[in-house]
């Protein structure tokens, strides 16, 4: 009986949510049509107002100029609002929302509920949304890790609830295709459903299973610099990009187009490239540290990605013990050595002359450099006090040529006018000969100033770093000097940086963000396990608030892993000798392992391999091997028996299917099915390049090992 009644209940229950559905979906169609309608009533009166205008101001080109920049503006403004409510609902009408919270707002002693989806939607007549966006602060409440009493935080301050019930949705083309009631437990069928999806999916999918450890994160503080020391698939990505559209959407205002992310290589730059359109936020700026360094620099010639880490991976001493020594905080001591070195001896200070006349004694440029201006970076200052020196020259030549024009007009008074016809011409011409003379003491004054002359950074990082062939290394030193002897400053206003893969970030990368782009706060996400650069004690990532001011830093560490199932984690740990990453949810398959002894064998296991994760409808595939070299082996066995993508070099674009890689391009990236080509790799760095080869997989790891 009981069965009975719990049964019917549960239809009921759905039948209601149906027609919710139905009633939400209905009404973003009809708003869908609303500001179509909208759209076209300003085209119309666009149109009817072009016409009188243009009746009007026939005869006056200019007000005719200035009404069309101004319709321009206004239409595009219009248009602009237009577009994004109709991407956003366009999105919500297949699926509207995700999740429910039913809780009591302890305030007013009332019952309430909310429906959370991707977007927000509010009825045009109504004051309530029908739908809130998950970014909202009361939508905080999906998040929360359990039922029962809690808050969030409104703009009026912490408002207290209890927490009654969660609900979440699967909607799929306007069908509610399930429901489950859940607390969100880290087990609950929704997670489960979303993580055993395939990569390209799951990446948009996201939001609706974002943890409580995640969503705190996220929702911190904007002035608040978070550092998240994450294991591989523990969401590191997904809490930056995300935190950026929560940012945004609660301080538009203050942050639109003021974010700038940093990503490890263009290939993961272009994975990624949809997920914050995806989310709502355009106009934010993702590029490389590489990228965008040699921009500011100018820099077009630069050891690629692919040659560095081979060096690495190759076990290239001499390379590994530089990278070691720039990327320590040691290098940083050497830069700020050679500074105050320059401070101190660059210029030679002496008298200034000007025809036997002294403009500026030795003593009073020495005041103006290390005193009077000694805030000033060198070559600022340097400039500046050419400037003054320049400035005094002018007035010394004036004075000069007063003295000369007032002894020539003594000269003329004290003639007759006999005297004037014969001698005047000689004295003009004497007059003008020496203001010449003067004019070339100037010239030679000037040029001997050019002890005063700034020296190029990075002319002066050559000779530092010996003329070599510059590496990523360089590029943070090069704008240290900059920053510190040009007072080199970034020309847009930043407010907020994120950095992702930030494990493999030098010291000097950290420092010049911060004083290059100055922001208000970052979001500086990384695992340490996965740093291939060669590095002496701990990541600079771990400590930034011991070497940046400036930031009110938070760290996190996160040592769950949702990415991949139980058992390639299982599998990934035994290559760290780690066993405190948990592998959340899915058991999933065991891991194959496989030996080869030959080419002819290698290119057999792979094919049959490929099949099979095929069959279990896997659709991105990965083979990763050590590095290039042995990529290009691979590629060559297979490109005539199936098609395959080789991303050999850095601005690869990788769209899914499948790809031969190697393992310093996978770094980020998430595949369906990993297979693993391990040709004799068994050392520290060795296994710490495996277990970022591994932790790629989604669903399915093949581990092909040989000699």
């Amino acid at each position: 009986m009981e069965k009975e009644e719990n049964k019917m209940s549960k239809e009921i229950d759905l039948h209601i949510e149906k027609q919710h559905l139905d009633y939400v979906i209905k009404s973003i169609k009809e708003e869908i049509l609303n500001y179509i309608n909208k759209r076209n009533k300003i085209t119309e009166n666009l149109l009817d107002y072009r016409k009188k205008v243009i009746e009007e101001y026939k005869d006056d080109e200019d007000k005719m100029i200035e009404y069309f920049d101004h319709e321009r503006f206004v239409q595009e403004e219009t248009y602009k609002t237009i577009d994004k409510k109709l991407k956003e609902m366009a999105i919500l009408q297949t699926s509207p929302y995700f999740g429910r919270v039913d809780f009591l707002d302890k305030e007013f002693d009332e019952e309430d509920k909310i429906y959370v989806g991707r977007f927000g939607f509010t009825r045009e007549e109504d004051y309530e949304p029908v739908v809130v966006d998950w970014r909202a602060p009361i939508a905080s409440l999906f998040y929360a890790g359990k039922l029962g009493e809690t808050d969030y935080s409104a703009p009026s301050g912490k408002v207290p609830v209890d927490i009654l019930n969660k609900r979440q949705y699967v909607i799929k083309h306007e069908n509610l295709v399930g429901m489950f009631d859940s607390s969100i437990d880290i087990k609950d069928e929704i997670l489960q459903m979303v993580l055993s999806k395939n990569a390209e999916e799951k990446l948009k999918d996201i939001i609706m299973t974002i943890q409580k450890e995640q969503d705190e994160i996220i929702r911190e503080s904007k002035d608040k610099t978070v550092v998240v020391d994450g294991v591989a698939g523990s969401g590191k990505t997904t809490i930056a990009l995300h935190r950026v559209a929560y940012l945004l959407y609660n301080y538009r205002k203050s942050l639109q187009d003021k974010v700038v992310i940093f990503g490890p290589n263009n290939v993961f730059m272009e994975y990624i490239s949809m997920v914050l359109p995806s989310l709502g936020e355009t106009g934010v700026k993702q590029t490389t540290f590489t990228d965008f360094a040699c921009t500011l620099l100018g820099i077009n010639r630069l050891m690629d990605l692919g040659t560095y880490m081979e060096n690495i991976i190759g076990g290239d001493v001499e390379f590994i013990n530089e990278v070691k020594y720039k990327t320590s905080l040691e290098y940083k001591e050497k830069m700020d050595s050679v500074i105050d070195e320059m401070n101190r001896d660059l210029f030679k200070i002496k008298d200034v002359k000007l025809a036997g006349q002294i403009v500026l004694k030795e003593k009073e440029i020495k005041n103006l450099f290390y005193e009077y201006y000694n805030y000033m970076p060198l070559f600022r200052r340097s400039k500046k006090i050419k400037r003054i020196i320049f400035s005094k020259i002018r007035d010394v030549r004036d004075e000069l040529v007063r003295e000369i024009n007032l002894e020539y007009k003594k000269a003329i008074e004290k003639l007759s006018k006999e005297e004037l016809e014969l001698e005047g011409s000689f004295l003009e011409l004497k007059r003008k000969i020496r203001i010449r003379e003067i004019v070339k003491e100037v010239i030679i004054t000037k040029k001997s100033l050019k002890w005063l002359n700034s020296r190029d950074c990075i002319d002066i990082y050559n000779d530092i770093n010996g003329n070599k062939e510059l590496t990523i290394d360089d590029l943070a030193p090069i704008l240290y000097l900059k920053i510190k002897l040009d007072g080199f400053k970034y020309n847009e206003e930043v407010k907020h940086v994120v950095i992702d893969e930030a494990q493999d970030y030098s010291y000097l990368q950290f420092i010049v963000i911060k004083e290059l782009l100055n922001p208000i706060s970052m979001t500086v996400v990384g695992d340490g396990n996965q740093r291939l650069i060669p590095l002496e004690g701990k990541i600079p990532m771990s400590s930034m608030s011991q070497f940046i001011s400036g930031l009110d830093v938070e760290y996190f560490k996160l040592e769950k892993s949702y990415r991949s199932t139980a058992r390639i984690m299982r599998y990934a740990n035994k290559y760290l000798g780690d066993n405190s990453i948990v592998p959340m949810v899915r058991e999933g398959r065991p891991v194959a392992q496989e030996e080869y002894k030959s080419s002819e064998e290698l290119k057999e296991l792979i094919l049959s391999n490929i099949e099979e994760i095929k069959e279990r409808e896997c659709e991105s595939i990965g083979i990763i091997c050590k590095d290039l070299f042995d990529a290009r082996k691979v590629y060559n066995l297979l490109k005539d028996k199936i098609y395959i993508k080789l991303i050999d070099e850095e601005d690869s674009i990788y769209k899914g299917g499948l790809v031969i890689i190697p393992s310093y391009y996978a770094k980020g990236l998430e595949f369906d099915g990993i297979i693993l080509v391990d040709k004799d790799m068994d050392s520290e760095q060795m296994n710490k390049i495996k277990y970022v080869m591994s932790t790629r997989a989604l669903h399915e790891l093949v581990v092909l090992k040989g000699k």
